[in-house]
């Protein structure tokens, strides 16, 4: 359901030219009608409010009930940052955040993280932007594992793209939650999406995005 929050959202990723509508091939090669790019968010006010839609999401779903998030290299970085100063300055939860080197620092202070340093015990949520094939998550684990009994209970991205894995029947996300048994949180669906686009788009971008959504989509 299309709530004044997730259209304000899909707004604000619109405003930002991180939501494109056209003619896209997704890397897996898939045709897709939108394409998302949070790359594209590059000032403060952006990050800022970003932050601010991150936060709410965690803080409305596990709360202070972590003890680290992780935003994986290069553009889970700043999300988790700019979550990590919101979930503080807005709603008084205060969690260190940390980032993986894409290259191991072999001087100084050496390893492969940035920031806080994750341990046995710890429940860490990650800050994602998009999940697609699921091969960035994996990573992710790797790295946390390494570091020894992590759970991963809660991921937090920007948009389910609710398009099939590996698995026939099956999302990435499915996937992703059956695999590791972390649940997966997303801001707007592309559901939510293709509601918005009916409220203001043109018919001929619906249908095809109704082509896309039933070739490509589990919506459950």
């Amino acid at each position: 359901m299309l709530t004044e929050k997730k259209r304000e959202f899909i707004q604000f990723m619109l405003s930002a030219d991180v939501l494109r509508f056209g003619e896209f091939v997704t890397k897996s090669g898939r045709n897709t009608q939108y394409f998302v790019n949070t790359g594209m968010y590059r000032t403060g006010a952006q990050l800022s409010r970003l932050g601010e839609y991150y936060a709410a999401m965690v803080a409305d779903t596990v709360g202070g009930e972590f003890d680290a998030m992780f935003g994986p290299a290069y553009k889970g970085i700043p999300l988790a940052a700019a979550c990590a100063s919101s979930l503080w300055r807005e709603h008084g939860i205060d969690k260190p955040y940390f980032f993986n080197r894409k290259e191991v620092k072999d001087h100084g202070e050496g390893g492969s993280t940035v920031g806080y340093k994750p341990k046995d015990g710890d429940r860490v949520i990650i800050i994602e932007d998009v999940i697609t094939a699921g091969t960035a998550v994996r990573e992710s684990m790797s790295i946390l594992k390494a570091y020894g009994d992590i759970t991963v209970p809660d991921i937090f991205i920007s948009v389910d793209r609710c398009e099939v894995g590996q698995t026939p029947g099956k999302t990435a996300i499915m996937e992703v939650e059956e695999e590791f048994g972390a649940k997966v949180h997303p801001i707007v669906t592309v559901l939510d999406v293709y509601d918005y686009l009916k409220e203001n788009g043109d018919p001929a971008l619906c249908k095809a995005m109704e082509g896309y959504m039933d070739r490509y989509c589990i919506l459950r």
